[in-house]
Formats: C-alpha cells, sequence, structure tokens
C-alpha cells in the first residue's frame, strides 16, 4: 500500500458554546448600532430637504440590512 491511501481528513475544530455566544451578541450589538445610525441619517435627511418620510424609511430600511447581515452571520456561525 502507498501511503496517498491513508490521508488525513481535515479535521473540523468544534466552536466552543460560549465563543459562539459572544460572537452572536456582537452581531446584536451590531444590529443595534446599524438601526441607530439608520434612524439617524433618515432624521438628519428629514431635516435637510424638508421631508417627514425618510426618517421612517431609512430606518426600516436600516433594520432590513440589520436582519439580513444577523442571519448571515449566524449561519457562518454555526457553519
Amino acid at each position: 500500500m502507498t501511503k496517498n491511501n491513508f490521508q488525513k481528513q481535515p479535521h473540523k475544530k468544534a466552536k466552543k458554546p460560549l465563543h459562539k455566544a459572544l460572537q452572536l451578541s456582537g452581531a446584536g450589538l451590531q444590529m443595534g448600532a446599524t438601526i441607530y445610525l439608520g434612524y439617524l441619517l433618515g432624521k438628519w435627511l428629514d431635516a435637510k430637504f424638508q421631508t417627514t418620510y425618510l426618517e421612517q424609511s431609512i430606518t426600516l430600511l436600516a433594520v432590513f440590512l440589520a436582519m439580513y447581515s444577523l442571519i448571515k452571520q449566524a449561519q457562518k456561525i454555526n457553519d
């Protein structure tokens, strides 16, 4: 037999539950910051252009972006 028949399979390191929890809590903080910055941007744009709808629209867009980012990070952590 040749040595090539006994190649080692790459072994994935199991992530510790505490490590996963810390990563998810960081993702939650990032989510809150994204939504808050979207709110501030919308409020500033409303004042600049003298409108009343940009604050809600941009905040809602920030919520969707934050949720998308959180889901992607959770999938990456669980893989």
